[in-house]
């Protein structure tokens, strides 16, 4: 079991405690943890998170294939195949990056906004 999150922020159970989600739903919670944590930035744990905020700092022509080395990368503990990475780039700088992952044969899509 997981401590579910929305935006960042942990999810009160109504009760004096926090939500907890398992199966399915703990998977895309440590995915989407996993992808928009800063890689390095645990002391402990430095492989923990990806570089996916430093696409910015690529040329246009990388970013893609550097996008999907950075969510392979990330997810490499995680029981999942990444099946393909792709990003679209705002107006703003921010990125969104959609990540095809499959997980027990199922197909599971998940979006991330990266900002520079």
């Amino acid at each position: 079991m997981e401590l579910e999150l929305k935006n960042g922020d942990y999810i009160a159970d109504g009760v004096g405690g926090l939500r907890r989600v398992g199966g399915r739903e703990a998977l895309l919670q440590r995915v989407l943890f996993r992808l928009t944590a800063r890689r390095g930035s645990f002391p402990f744990w430095e492989d923990l998170g990806s570089r996916l905020r430093t696409l910015g700092r690529l040329p246009a022509s990388e970013r893609r294939s550097a996008a999907r080395q950075y969510v392979t990368e990330a997810l490499e503990a995680e029981p999942v195949t990444v099946e393909d990475v792709t990003l679209e780039q705002g107006p703003s700088g921010a990125a969104n990056v959609t990540v095809k992952l499959r997980y027990e044969g199922e197909s599971l899509p998940v979006t991330v906004e990266v900002f520079p």
